[in-house]
């Protein structure tokens, strides 16, 4: 048991170290990425670059220049993956960087709409991913979506 227990402690204290937890990576290896024009909704970076990994904030699919979502699931997914495209463009990567994406879905009914729309932004190969059926969301919004993309 106490061997058990030195070997976890000594595995957690180098995933410490490599991840930098001691200060061996410096904060400017850290980008943060905001899309020029945005309406802030709440304080929070679009993006944050580390190393070649790229975390990507929440997004709803508000129709340009407002805070309303469109009347139709399919075309607020459409806006939803439209923004991602942006973003990840800002950073020099495409949707096929994306590795795991979390959908948060007001109504687990729409889980149709948004896959006729969702694979039409990838290559042959999709992200992981899970769906995941939240109860009410922001602003009437119908999905909201983050993810993590690695550039190639």
């Amino acid at each position: 048991m106490r061997r058990a227990v030195l070997t976890a402690v000594v595995f957690l204290a180098g995933l410490a170290v490599g991840s930098g937890a001691f200060g061996a990576r410096a904060a400017s290896a850290r980008k943060y990425i905001n899309l020029p024009g945005r309406a802030v909704v709440a304080p929070f970076s679009d993006a944050v670059l580390v190393g070649d990994t790229l975390y990507l904030a929440g997004r709803i699919g508000f129709l340009p220049g407002t805070r309303q979502v469109p009347a139709t699931a399919e075309e607020e997914a459409k806006l939803v993956l439209d923004q991602f495209k942006t973003v990840l463009a800002e950073a020099g990567m495409t949707m096929d960087d994306l590795v795991s994406v979390q959908v948060f879905c007001s109504d687990v009914k729409l889980f149709d709409s948004w896959n006729k729309v969702y694979p039409t932004y990838f290559g042959k190969d999709l992200p992981a991913r899970a769906f995941i059926g939240s109860g009410p969301l922001l602003f009437g919004a119908r999905f909201e979506m983050q993810a993590i993309a690695l550039r190639r």
